[in-house]
């Protein structure tokens, strides 16, 4: 039987703790927070934006789009080039880069220069996403660094669950640039404090850095790749069109209030993730991508009880939960001390895969209804899950 991955893998940097450096960790959660709300953001506003632009709601959605663009395009270059950048400095160059984006978007006076604006914040974001993990798991010692990374990703849900909703909300109030400017507020509140609290951790040694390609074939790595697009795929396509899903099902459930469900139910995942991830990761995975599966069954049965839907919804959120945790986990254990670059990629297939939800969600839902979306659901996790269990050496070792 492997030692203990965490024990043997994760790169013990000198500025580690054995304790676990709370307000650090958190202010790297509340840097997540900052990025997901910019990425989800014009979701819930594109009419007013659509309005204030005098476009469609659909031209509009674009800026969702070029942000998930610029981080596809840079996330691997960006970390490649920075290898060797302390990573303290590498997260205030990535926060002050949300800052002068977010403040542009909030004042551009056409839409050409918000989209702009919007595709220089998601590469600022492949190169926070891609360091985030590395950096929170390099500044405890290697036994939390685990319990360490499910701190720092408490970002993720809590943006999806309460900020984005206020975010939606306080743009319909008093203007959607207005909530632009709410982010890049705290974005110069987080930046501060991130300059007095968090501790450095330097940047890889130029004689430990592989070439890209060496990194591809790490043992472990490309396995991981594959779990997280088919289970990110699997996730994107239900999220993406939960509203016409509900609709087609029949269930009396809002939509606002599935995702208000599927956020506080993603909470209780991460936590239970942050409790059994330094021990038991094979085993989180598999009860994760399981849940998954669980989920979808129960809403191709019951599609039309609006318990068991409140149900399945709960199921899949405690699944998502902690799948980024998991994943980037999993990662940097398999990649050591090319780690930051694995992550990268595994950021690149993420949002490869929200592209693809968006993309086959279309098709599923046009042609062949909204309520098919459970099954392909259901078939990609099981993909997921079957990875998980095959790969049990390197990339989830027991």
């Amino acid at each position: 039987m492997p030692a203990s991955p965490t024990s043997t893998i994760v790169p013990k940097d000198p500025t580690s703790t054995s304790r676990l450096p709370i307000a650090a960790l958190i202010l790297m959660a509340l840097t997540g927070f900052i990025v997901i709300m910019t990425e989800t953001l014009p979701a819930g506003l594109l009419p007013q934006i659509a309005d204030a632009y005098s476009t469609t709601e659909g031209v509009a959605g674009q800026l969702v789009t070029v942000y998930a663009l610029g981080t596809i395009v840079a996330a691997i270059p960006a970390i490649a080039l920075t290898r060797g950048t302390d990573r303290k400095r590498l997260l205030l160059i990535g926060l002050l880069g949300f800052l002068v984006a977010n403040t542009i978007t909030a004042l551009a006076s056409t839409l050409a220069l918000a989209l702009v604006a919007r595709f220089v914040a998601g590469a600022f974001s492949g190169l926070l996403w891609g360091m985030l993990a590395g950096y929170s798991r390099r500044i405890v010692s290697p036994e939390h660094a685990g319990r360490a990374l499910a701190i720092a990703m408490t970002g993720t849900p809590l943006a999806l669950s309460i900020g984005t909703p206020i975010g939606s909300w306080l743009g319909t109030v008093i203007g959607w640039r207005w909530s632009f400017a709410v982010i890049s507020a705290l974005t110069v509140i987080v930046t501060l404090l991130v300059l007095a609290i968090v501790p450095n951790a330097s940047g890889q040694r130029p004689e430990t850095q592989r070439a890209l390609v060496r990194v591809l074939v790490i043992p472990g790595v490309w396995a991981i790749l594959v779990v997280v697009f088919t289970w990110m795929l699997a996730h994107n396509l239900v999220y993406t069109y939960i509203a016409p899903y509900l609709a087609g099902a029949g269930a009396i459930l809002r939509p606002d209030a599935a995702l208000f469900i599927f956020g506080l139910a993603a909470l209780l995942g991460i936590w239970l993730t942050g409790v059994f991830i330094d021990n038991s990761l094979r085993r989180l995975a598999l009860v994760s991508t399981a849940t998954f599966i669980l989920a979808g069954v129960i809403l191709i049965l019951l599609p039309t009880s609006v318990p068991a839907t409140v149900t399945a919804i709960a199921l899949w959120g405690i699944g998502f939960g902690g799948a980024s945790t998991q994943l980037q986990t999993a990662m940097g254990n398999a990649a050591g001390s090319s780690g930051d670059v694995a992550n990268a990629m595994l950021t690149t297939a993420f949002n490869i895969a929200i592209f693809g939800g968006g993309a086959l969600g279309a098709v599923l839902v046009d042609s062949l209804g909204a309520t098919t979306l459970p099954i392909a659901m259901v078939l990609l996790s099981g993909i997921a899950l079957v990875t998980i269990s095959a790969n049990r050496h390197r990339a989830f070792p027991r």
